[in-house]
């Protein structure tokens, strides 16, 4: 577990460094939000993950066509947590 948790660490402060620079509804946001829900994901932190999951889905939903392959990857990734 300790490397999922090295891992969220720098996921978080990569996201940190992103929110500054990118707007809110940036694709590269919902990118940096699925990393970190796939990191509590495997460290069994299953409520963490789906609101994580929830945010990247949200952002890919405003931000890219319905269609996107990243839209679907971050929607089957909520469904295997709920």
């Amino acid at each position: 577990m300790g490397e999922y948790s090295n891992a969220l660490s720098y996921y978080k402060k990569s996201l940190e460094i992103q929110q500054q620079s990118l707007p809110p509804n940036h694709p590269h946001l919902a990118g940096s939000y699925n990393n970190i829900a796939v990191a509590y994901e495997n460290m069994s932190e299953y409520s963490q993950a789906r609101s994580y999951y929830k945010r990247a889905v949200n952002i890919t939903q405003r931000s890219l066509p319905p269609n996107h392959p990243d839209l679907q990857r971050y929607k089957n990734n909520l469904d295997s947590v709920k």
